[in-house]
């Protein structure tokens, strides 16, 4: 194997060490950084080029290859992401002196803005849920942390007993990259948990199950799929017309904060975005949905319906 080719081979590796133990990516996350470095290695490769010679303007090629070969707006900018993070790892790490995609764009996105529900419609959702059925008073309560808490799903199903403060009425919640934020909930909330905890309390919890706060029939924790369904088809339950997740419920906190008047700053705190950019998406939302009002209840707009 030629010099050059050991020098990349010990790059990735250390690349890959570094996603894993500084960044704390998942097995999923690390994957995918994994399949954007292959991407552009296999580019580089055809070109004759060492990722440690790349330009701007290499990398701008590189980018419409990706347009070239029909990869969606979404796909490319993913792809571009994980570029751009190989590159600030090489800077880091002293193999560069200048990040080359500094000056690197992205395909432009159309913004998408999320569904989401009224606080009218989280109780209509609720209401649909039949309480008799052994999982009736958890998956009342599934729905009310997530619309209280604003919760990502992955971080709802690795929720602990140990991670409530009921007492203090917040959440210790552990989102990506295993950060660790504090969220307060609601008396709500906490008056539908003890309902579901007083059902716990007679189920057989599986060894090593014990701490986890949502539990299927079985014993063992919740799966993502299973709340993804279990979302989905109370929401047909309800007569609700919205194609719904757990994410339209974390849109749904976001969104009802944003009308209660909560600083932007707040809402990213308390949904755990590293990006104030992400939460920016909100602000688009609320104005959309400002505009379909005006255009509804204004009196210069009243006569042309």
């Amino acid at each position: 194997m030629p010099k050059s080719q050991n020098l990349l081979v010990d790059i990735v590796k250390r690349y890959e060490r570094y996603l894993k133990l500084q960044r704390n990516y998942s097995s999923n996350t690390l994957e995918a950084y994994r399949h954007d470095l292959e991407t552009l290695l296999d580019y580089l490769d055809e070109q004759q080029m060492s990722p440690l010679e790349v330009k701007l303007e290499d990398l701008e090629s590189f980018a419409a290859s990706l347009h070239e070969h029909g990869i969606s707006a979404k796909s490319q900018a993913r792809i571009l992401s994980g570029v751009r993070s190989f590159y600030r790892f090489l800077e880091l790490d002293g193999y560069l002196e200048v990040d080359p995609t500094e000056l690197l764009e992205s395909p432009h996105l159309p913004k998408h803005l999320p569904e989401y529900l009224t606080t009218e419609e989280v109780d209509e959702l609720e209401v649909s849920i039949d309480l008799t059925t052994n999982e009736g008073h958890r998956n009342r309560a599934i729905i009310e942390v997530f619309f209280s808490c604003g919760l990502r799903v992955s971080e709802l199903t690795n929720l602990k007993l140990s991670d409530l403060f009921l007492d203090e009425r917040f959440i210790r919640v552990f989102g990506k990259g295993k950060k660790e934020r504090l969220v307060p909930i609601s008396d709500r909330a906490i008056h539908e948990l003890e309902f579901w905890f007083d059902d716990r309390r007679h189920w057989d919890i599986k060894p090593g199950e014990e701490d986890f706060v949502f539990l299927n029939r079985r014993g063992h924790h919740l799966t993502r799929t299973m709340i993804l369904i279990m979302i989905k088809k109370q929401g047909e339950a309800a007569g609700i017309h919205k194609i719904i997740s757990p994410h339209t419920l974390r849109h749904s906190f976001a969104t009802a904060l944003l009308r209660g008047g909560a600083d932007l700053r707040v809402i990213q705190a308390l949904l755990g975005h590293a990006d104030i950019g992400t939460t920016e998406i909100y602000t688009h939302l609320d104005n959309e949905s400002l505009r379909q009002e005006i255009l509804m209840y204004h009196p210069r707009n009243m006569n042309s319906h």
